[in-house]
């Protein structure tokens, strides 16, 4: 485990709530591989006066490089899980969802991108406060030729968050803004005019209006300047009412997706090329991607797709079509039962961007009005526990002896009933744990699942390690470090067992 943060003010860290940001106390957390941050510590000092009422000296200088993974505790600062997040929205997403008193830690090293360029790897939250003391000392984003970068050249809308991502909203415009104050978005079919000007203050914010026709009036706002070069506007407002944060930024270039004016013909070209794996699939806010872990997916060009792992296959449809936001991409997997995971994926998807190494696609639930996200890359997923590799897990497990670090068991702590046992797991499947006066004899396996990878013990009715016998969820793994949970298919409540290398 890494650096535990509380909740408020890791949320204030990484920008996007820092309009509730407030003091609280943080109690202890007795782990010594564990540096719990209180919020009146040297971070929670520095979060706090970087951010004042009027939220225009928030933490603008420093870009996160995504995918990020958190732990995440409950109010007893037990592990409850963890979740990788993509990119913005997805963050933020994850930071709304969580309850009050939860707990997260973020998992270092990450790399986080200065305002100059520079790519920078932090190991620790001491390392994060020091890059954020010394970026937001140099001032905001604000470049002294703004005008002449904004007035130069076109824009197209390559990210734009209000409470959901909404960039596809914008695909095919592109936006031109005069030195007479007045702008334009253009797309093939239609014309939108509108005007900008600046705010008269040290660090202006820019305005932007136009009009009243969706979704151009989201667009109508006072934006923050986070980050402006010749290549890149970013922006960022702050609501007066109830603190969300909108998100807008402007490239030069437009993304992959609808932005590239409806290219079907470069997206299915991109598509039919080589094997993709789901590397996201977030439905109505629930991490889903590792249920497709064990797949290689390939896309045929005679419409065809197939999602292949070593024991099973999936076939199914697909189409390209062009839509009013751009591309779409219709998929339509052959479903097994009620739970059948490729249920999830079988939807008319709006591609937001692409290239040759990833397609991001979202759904709007015509619905509850959820927002689906569901990425494919090139590479298999990697977050799922080693990627569905049992053979790797089992390797490292039958290297050496173990003993049980710690035993939770739907919140009582009852490892010490484990003292002095040392386990044994064999190949043969056999795992033995004895101390001085005690020998007991259980099997052991490890398989995937939908969840990623499971290890399965049963000891029979010799206890205690009879409170063993379950087919374990993996939430980590190391070399000298396994961790497990298990859910209660009763009353609900989650069990967790570690194990660690003699």
């Amino acid at each position: 485990m890494n650096k535990l943060t509380n909740f408020t003010f890791l949320a204030c860290l990484l920008i996007f709530l820092v309009s509730s940001c407030t003091k609280e106390d943080s109690q202890p957390f007795d782990d010594s591989n564990t540096d719990i941050v209180a919020v009146n510590s040297e971070l929670g000092d520095l979060l706090l006066r970087t951010s004042d009422n009027n939220n225009t000296s928030s933490i603008d200088c420093i870009d996160f490089v995504y995918p990020l993974t958190f732990f995440i505790y409950n109010s007893d600062q037990q592990q409850t899980g963890t979740q990788t997040v993509g990119n913005d929205g997805e963050l933020l997403a994850l930071l709304l969802s969580l309850d009050p008193g939860t707990y997260i830690a973020l998992q270092f090293p990450i790399n986080v991108v200065l305002q100059d360029g520079t790519t920078v790897e932090v190991n620790s939250n001491a390392e994060l406060v020091t890059l954020i003391s010394d970026c937001s000392s140099n001032g905001g984003g604000f470049p002294s030729d703004f005008e002449t970068i904004l007035t130069t050249g076109s824009w197209f809308v390559t990210y734009f968050f209000d409470d959901q991502d909404e960039t596809s909203d914008f695909a095919g415009y592109e936006f031109t803004f005069a030195t007479d104050n007045t702008a334009q978005a253009v797309s093939t079919s239609n014309t939108v005019a509108g005007t900008w000007s600046l705010t008269n203050s040290n660090t202006p914010d820019l305005n932007l209006f136009f009009g009243t026709n969706n979704p151009f009036d989201e667009l109508d706002e006072d934006w923050d300047i986070i980050e402006a070069t010749q290549d890149i506007i970013k922006l960022k407002h702050i609501s007066g009412g109830d603190g969300s944060v909108d998100f807008l930024t402007y490239e030069r270039t437009s993304n992959g997706g609808g932005g590239g004016g409806g290219n079907t013909s470069e997206f299915t070209d991109n598509l039919t090329n080589s094997v993709w794996y789901v590397n996201l699939l977030e439905d109505d806010g629930n991490n889903e991607t590792c249920d497709y872990v064990a797949y290689e997916f390939k896309f045929n060009t005679n419409e065809t797709v197939t999602a292949t792992s070593t024991d099973n296959t999936v076939n199914g449809t697909w189409a390209v079509t062009s839509s009013s936001s751009g591309i779409d991409l219709v998929l339509n997997f052959e479903i097994t039962g009620s739970d059948d995971p490729f249920d999830d994926l079988n939807d008319d998807w709006d591609v937001t961007t692409f290239d040759a190494q990833i397609i991001k696609l979202i759904d709007v639930s015509g619905g509850n009005g959820g927002t689906d996200y569901l990425n494919f890359g090139r590479n298999p997923y990697e977050d799922c526990n080693g990627g569905g590799n049992t053979t790797e897990l089992t390797n490292i497990l039958n290297d050496g002896q173990w003993y049980v670090q710690s035993y939770i068991d739907d919140g009582n702590n009852e490892t010490n009933d484990y003292n002095g046992y040392i386990l044994t797991f064999n190949l043969d499947g056999s795992v033995i744990a004895e101390n001085s006066s005690n020998t007991i004899t259980g099997t052991w396996s490890v398989v995937n699942s939908s969840n990623g990878l499971d290890v399965i013990l049963d000891f029979g009715t010799a206890m205690p390690f009879d409170e063993f016998n379950d087919d374990w969820d993996v939430d980590t793994y190391t070399n000298t470090r396994v961790e497990l949970f298990d859910i209660s298919g009763g009353n609900g409540g989650t069990d967790y067992l570690t194990f660690e290398k003699l």
